[in-house]
């Protein structure tokens, strides 16, 4: 499949806006122990992600340290969910691919072996972060 510019800005729109509506309702939900992971329904096991949610709503709520012990993937997330559609209306208001170029760098960046082998290395901590905390 390829990603052209318009394919991403609505995947990007569609996604921060699910994950707005995913965030107020946590915020504002009476019962906020819902669980969505799939992998860990399955195996019981936390996934890398686990805790994004949590740890974006620490972040909202000022709790930086907080935001960060709960899942550091929650600030990738927030600042993603904060610049993504910014970047994207600017995009569509200048008539210009910048938010495309960008993400075809980070694409090509990533590519690279001994960069991908770091991504990977950081993803596992994280991951082997949140089974030890028993999230």
């Amino acid at each position: 499949m390829s990603l052209n510019r318009n394919k991403l800005y609505t995947i990007l729109l569609i996604s921060c806006i699910a994950g707005y509506i995913w965030i107020i309702n946590s915020l504002y939900s009476l019962n906020s122990s819902i669980e969505v992971c799939l992998i860990k329904h399955v195996t019981g096991v936390p996934c890398p992600s686990c805790g994004s949610t949590r740890s974006v709503i620490s972040l909202a709520k000022g709790d930086f340290l907080g935001s960060i012990f709960i899942n550091p993937l929650g600030l990738v997330v927030a600042l993603i969910m904060i610049l993504a559609p910014l970047w994207v209306i600017f995009d569509l208001i200048t008539k210009r691919h910048s938010l495309f170029a960008f993400y075809r760098q980070i694409e090509n960046y990533l590519k690279k072996p001994k960069v991908l082998v770091v991504f990977i290395l950081l993803v596992m901590l994280n991951w082997i972060w949140n089974i030890t905390k028993g999230l």
